[in-house]
Formats: structure tokens, C-alpha cells, sequence
């Protein structure tokens, strides 16, 4: 797996032509989660990919030349901080809710929702903790899963700084010449 960042105008049809890119370039995304960033023109982009080191670097070649894409980086190298989120629904009758309440607490997980039947868990880390949590609920019955995909930023002063983008000239715009 590599882990690439790409800083994009935040605009529409940008994630249909980077999933393209990976598309035309035969490298599975695992997962991809896009999301604003403090600056409300440029969005933020973390792709996991199922490629070697060979195939990231292709990855991030080819985002670099794309006219939407400000920075695009692989920071599988580096320290990172990596989480993921999940929202479970697990089958919770009577008799087995009380179990069911001592393992949700000691992934450091939450109930959201509670039904007659079932318990909705909040669950928020590692990919391994996830995971984890997912292997000791399947014996209750997992009944529905959404997981956002992973987000990743570098540790410590290690940042990624996209460059600003530059409004779009006109055509009606008169040139430094006064000539248009």
C-alpha cells in the first residue's frame, strides 16, 4: 500500500479525473477521501493505493501534470498519522447487549444508535483497530458497515503546503501591452 496527498482546486469533476488517472495507470485505489481544507478553494485528497513503490511514483508523476492538482506528494516514507472512521450495525438482542457493551468499550468505541434489535457503534482509529473491532463483532452478526477510507498527514513540522491558485484570467482581461 502507498499513501499519496494531493492538495486540488476544489471544484467540480476534479475526483473524476484523478480516479481516472489511477484508473488509466491500472492502480487500484483502495481508498480515497477527499475533504476541504482551510483555505475553501482548495480540497485535500488522501489516496491509498494497492501499487509498489514504482507505481505510486507513476501516480504522482502523472496527478503533478494534471491542471486542477496543486501538490501531489507520496508520504508512504514518512512518519504519518493515520485514522479512519467507521460506523457498525451489529445485531444486539437483550441477552447479548451487555457483552457487546464491554467490547465497544474497550476499543474505545461508542453506541450512536440503539434499536430493539441492534446497536450502531462509532468507531474511530487505525485501520487495525478497526478491524479488530469488526473480527470480535462478527460472531454478534455484523448487519451493515460504512468506513470513510483513511486519512493521513505527516507527524511533527513535516508539512505538505499546497501553492495558492491563481484566479482564472479573462480573455477580456487587456494584457501588460494593453493589447488583448
Amino acid at each position: 500500500m502507498q499513501t499519496l496527498v494531493a492538495y486540488v482546486e476544489n471544484k467540480p469533476g476534479v475526483l473524476n479525473r484523478v480516479a481516472s488517472l489511477a484508473r488509466r495507470l491500472a492502480i487500484n485505489i483502495d481508498s480515497l477521501t477527499v475533504g476541504p481544507t482551510e483555505n475553501e478553494e482548495i480540497a485535500r485528497m488522501t489516496i491509498v493505493a494497492h501499487t509498489d513503490e514504482r507505481g505510486a511514483h507513476r501516480l504522482e508523476a502523472s496527478l503533478e501534470k494534471l491542471v486542477d492538482v496543486l501538490l501531489a506528494e507520496n508520504i508512504s516514507d514518512r512518519a504519518l498519522l493515520e485514522r479512519d472512521l467507521a460506523l457498525i450495525k451489529v445485531a444486539a438482542d437483550q441477552q447479548n447487549r451487555p457483552h457487546l457493551m464491554e467490547l465497544i468499550k474497550v476499543f474505545r468505541a461508542r453506541v450512536v444508535d440503539v434499536a430493539p434489535e441492534s446497536l450502531i457503534i462509532e468507531v474511530s482509529g487505525t485501520v487495525d483497530k478497526i478491524d479488530g473491532l469488526l473480527e470480535v463483532l462478527r460472531p454478534f452478526g455484523v448487519l451493515e458497515m460504512a468506513r470513510t477510507g483513511r486519512i493521513s498527514m505527516t507527524r511533527g513540522s513535516d508539512l505538505l503546503q499546497p501553492p495558492v491558485p491563481q484566479p482564472e484570467s479573462s480573455a477580456l482581461e487587456p494584457t501588460s501591452s494593453g493589447v488583448k
